[in-house]
């Protein structure tokens, strides 16, 4: 193996997975620190891990892990993957977790570049947009885990990290790759450790890329790794390329646990056409309904092509009084364990197209699962792949809460049993 990724959460991972295998890398995605060892035909491996919000100390911890299990792999070059929008609190767990994965490598420095312009993720003077608007005015400034209220991401990792934050501005980033690197030896000879980069579009991306190829650890979204494959083949190392893509037949089902702005006009839009049932905090935490009740109402409107949704999505006023009613820990805890639960009970009875949409569902849900890897499938939408369990009949999408079209849910279970249509159609 040749790229070893770190991601912090399931969705992300996916995304990650379905960039690398879009640059033409055999890669797998493994749920988990995984006790096998790789299959020899894979070129990048990514170890998806739900780490985004639990302790700093165990972030760090699985995470280093999984750097052990990749090191052992072979691998050259190391990723640690999260969020295009930074997700994290000012104590972590972004910055611990760098910084721990670069004294185990021994990097002098580290990259930082959650930018994915593809999906509305850019960095401008250190400072992360979505769409057209910074960070703390795109929504993310009301996420009821990782409220995120600074876009300055040299001043948000500097609350996380005792080191130094640099900053590769656009300037240098648009003139190239060897202006990137000496934009880059510049901080590092400056003394810091961190260095945020900037980048607008694709092509930067790309630049980027190149400017990295010899660096041991980058860090950033699913975006920094579009221009890491051809580094590798440029020295030969990459093979052609992934196998056919095989969809599933069968029942499919949504389960949905984002508040993201995108994921609630999704689940509107999805309404207007197929069922779907809200779950609120109280009733997974007064057990007032049950997975087996759920899946009984999934299976009572399996009708044609619709595809059931069950949901716990909210505005934010609603999340943060049930928030502050039972504890953010405790909502949290309670959805994500019905989520798994259901989805077990829905494997059981038959669904074999998966949808999951939001980041510590999709993390639950498939540890829920006991899934142990992913072979990576066509992209839905931007970021999002199908994905089919190793050995398996199950095939499963993973959306990130603000991933995704409109008709995501339906795209997606579409694409899951075979079909074919373009990205964002």
């Amino acid at each position: 193996m040749l790229l070893g990724c770190i991601g912090d959460d399931f969705t992300g991972s996916s995304d990650l997975a379905n960039t690398i295998a879009k640059g033409g890398m055999r890669v797998a995605q493994f749920n988990g620190i995984p006790r096998i060892s790789a299959p020899g035909e894979i070129e990048a491996g990514v170890v998806a891990l739900k780490t985004r919000t639990c302790p700093a100390a165990e972030a760090v911890a699985r995470s280093l892990d999984a750097l052990d299990w990749l090191k052992a792999q072979g691998c050259r070059q190391f990723l640690f993957k999260y969020c295009s929008t930074f997700d994290s609190t000012p104590s972590g767990n972004i910055g611990p977790v760098l910084d721990a994965l670069a004294d185990a490598l021994g990097a002098e420095r580290t990259t930082v570049c959650p930018a994915f312009p593809a999906t509305g993720r850019s960095i401008y003077q250190g400072h992360l947009f979505v769409n057209d608007r910074l960070l703390s005015e795109s929504g993310m400034e009301h996420h009821p885990l990782t409220p995120m209220t600074d876009p300055d991401i040299r001043r948000w990792l500097g609350h996380q990290t005792p080191h130094a934050v640099g900053h590769v501005a656009y300037a240098d980033v648009v003139a190239g790759p060897e202006a990137i690197g000496a934009a880059l030896n510049r901080e590092t000879a400056a003394g810091r450790r961190h260095v945020v980069l900037d980048a607008v579009r694709d092509d930067d991306l790309l630049a980027l890329g190149a400017a990295l190829a010899g660096d041991v650890l980058i860090s950033g979204g699913s975006g920094i790794a579009l221009g890491l494959p051809e580094n590798f083949r440029r020295r030969g190392l990459v093979e052609p390329a992934q196998p056919e893509w095989r969809g599933a037949a069968g029942r499919a089902a949504a389960l949905c646990g984002s508040c993201s702005v995108a994921t609630r006009e999704q689940i509107a839009r999805h309404r207007q056409r197929h069922p779907a049932r809200q779950i609120t905090v109280e009733q997974a935490i007064d057990g007032a309904v049950s997975p087996d009740e759920i899946v009984a109402w999934v299976i009572e409107n399996q009708d044609g092509e619709g595809v059931p949704l069950v949901y716990s999505s909210a505005e934010p006023d609603e999340v943060a009084h049930a928030q502050t009613r039972f504890g953010k820990a405790e909502a949290a805890t309670a959805l994500e364990t019905l989520f798994a639960a259901t989805a077990r009970a829905l494997v059981d009875a038959g669904i074999r197209r998966l949808i999951v949409a939001g980041g510590e569902t999709a993390g639950a849900v498939i540890s829920g699962l006991a899934v142990p890897a992913f072979e990576i499938g066509p992209e839905i939408d931007p970021g999002v792949p199908a994905l089919r369990v190793v050995d398996g009949d199950i095939v499963v999408a993973l959306k990130s809460g603000n991933f995704g079209s409109p008709d995501f849910f339906a795209k997606a279970a579409r694409v899951l049993a075979g079909a074919t249509e373009s990205a964002g159609a």
